[in-house]
């Protein structure tokens, strides 16, 4: 078990996310959510914004490819991830430090936007024979890809696997 710091943030990206790629061709996304907290004045009758926090964040592999994609500067978006402090010295011998999130998770804030989700695309997986009654062999009543799926899937969520 891994002594990780699990940490869920809600908040804005400040830019877009910078997709790069590592020299081994793995995909990592940077980008930073800007996180303010906010509270009502009964004095004013009016919503006072906090100081905000501003928390670096990197995804990688898929998620990065993903993120890059589907979101850009100003997109609220709900981080989950583990919290890690980088530290590094200066040219000059100074010591820094700063804290990252090493994401795990990004989903769009839903409050004050509508999303569309959109599965991406996978290379199949190879062909491997079935029993005829496994469960799992049939396609998600969300995405059938056979007529045969199409109708077992019709009835709902009761032809579904149990979890």
């Amino acid at each position: 078990m891994r002594n990780d710091t699990p940490l869920t943030v809600i908040g804005n990206l400040v830019d877009d996310p910078e997709l790069r790629f590592t020299p081994a061709g793995v995909p990592v996304a940077r980008f930073t959510v800007a996180s303010t907290p906010r509270s009502f004045d009964r004095e004013t009758n009016t919503w006072r914004d906090g100081e905000p926090t501003f928390l670096d964040c990197s995804a990688w592999r898929q998620l990065a490819e993903n993120l890059a994609e589907s979101v850009t500067k100003g997109a609220r978006v709900v981080v989950a991830g583990r919290l890690r402090t980088d530290r590094w010295e200066t040219p000059e011998g100074e010591k820094r430090s700063r804290m990252v999130l090493d994401v795990d998770d990004v989903g769009a804030s839903m409050t004050f936007a509508t999303v569309t989700i959109a599965r991406t695309t996978r290379p199949a997986a190879p062909h491997r024979e079935t029993a005829p009654d496994d469960p799992w062999a049939t396609a998600s009543p969300h995405r059938p890809t056979t007529p045969t799926a199409t109708a077992a899937t019709a009835n709902g969520p009761e032809t579904e696997p149990p979890f």
